[in-house]
């Protein structure tokens, strides 16, 4: 049994234009002990998705249908309070900035100490050498536990939100775009302590990223979204080396590929649709190369294959053949020009 099952998903935002739909068909698994990245452009609904799975949402945010199962209870329809229960404990949370996680006037090993005590029930010598053991673990050298956020460079800073997260040993932690602010050398560093204490801890871990490289190197499982619905999911090496939904093959194309130096990146053209008014059938298809009349028309279902590859694709048995086309930059520059 998986340890979170998040299954159709819809939450809507509302605005002065409407309703939002940014999440419609949210599906997902994360298993015990394991690495699933959450991957798209931005505005697919990877951060709203995320964050509901701890509760915590805009107030202009209502779940309109779907499942979030964890440790085999569904949570929606839960008093929040059961739900908050979790927070820490159980579910843990390292925002996409970690100044967005710290406070600024507040000494970082105080708030660890916070932590510890308020939400762990530890006394003060407990806590003071579990926050010592916390940032030893990452990687920080204790003594700089009585210095403020902003004496931290953007690694130390991102480590110190990882090493809180981590405080009560959740089963769960949820990072949204932990590296994205920081430099490669330094992303490399934090996505290796983080993957190095997941594997030691045997911490679940949903990444989410819009890089496809950090999906490559840390997760053991792909989920793709766009435009508020997942069109594809798997093991990390049969989403990335044989994709069977054109937006994911379009991901893989726009990087760099150390194999192909030298060769044209060739970027999606256009931009996700109006979530307020999302268009009929596929939601990719007028930015697709390989769109036919049915994806305008009908809504593909994400379709598991017996190796538990899904996609949402009416062609995705053509996948194979497909994905060598989308790898020619001229097939998506054909779609730019007759969007245009």
């Amino acid at each position: 049994m998986s340890l979170l099952s998040v299954r159709d998903l819809a939450i809507d935002y509302a605005t002065k234009g409407g309703s939002l739909h940014a999440v419609s068909r949210g599906t997902l698994e994360v298993g015990a002990g394991e690495v699933v990245g959450l991957v798209g452009e931005s505005g697919c609904g990877k951060t709203t998705l995320a964050r509901a799975l701890t509760g915590v949402v805009p107030r202009n945010a209502t779940f309109e249908a779907g499942e979030i199962v964890f440790e085999g209870r569904n949570l929606l329809g839960r008093p929040v309070s059961e739900w908050r229960d979790l927070l820490w404990r159980k579910i843990s949370f390292v925002p996409q900035s970690s100044m967005n996680a710290l406070d600024p006037v507040y000494r970082v090993g105080a708030q660890m100490d916070e932590v510890l005590r308020l939400r762990g029930g530890m006394g003060r010598a407990q806590a003071r050498e579990r926050t010592d053991e916390l940032f030893r673990m990452v990687g920080l050298d204790p003594r700089r536990g009585t210095e403020y956020p902003h004496q931290f460079s953007g690694g130390m800073r991102q480590r110190a939100a990882i090493a809180m997260a981590l405080a009560l040993q959740p089963a769960l932690v949820i990072a949204d775009e932990p590296v994205t602010a920081l430099d490669v050398i330094v992303q490399r560093q934090v996505l290796d302590t983080l993957r190095d204490l997941q594997a030691r801890l045997g911490v679940s871990v949903l990444l989410v990223t819009h890089d496809i490289s950090v999906v490559a190197y840390v997760c053991d499982r792909v989920v793709v979204m766009y435009a508020g619905e997942v069109v594809e999911s798997g093991t990390a090496r049969d989403v990335l080396e044989t994709p069977r939904h054109p937006y994911t093959m379009g991901l893989t194309n726009a990087f760099p590929d150390l194999e192909r130096a030298g060769g044209t990146l060739a970027p999606i053209a256009g931009g996700p649709p109006d979530l307020r008014h999302p268009p009929r059938g596929c939601r990719f298809a007028e930015r697709c190369p390989f769109a036919l009349a049915r994806c305008r028309a009908e809504t593909p279902p994400l379709v598991v294959a017996p190796n538990g590859h899904a996609s949402a694709c009416w062609r995705s048995d053509e996948a194979p053949a497909l994905s060598e086309l989308a790898k020619d930059p001229s097939t998506w520059t054909l779609t730019s020009t007759s969007a245009a």
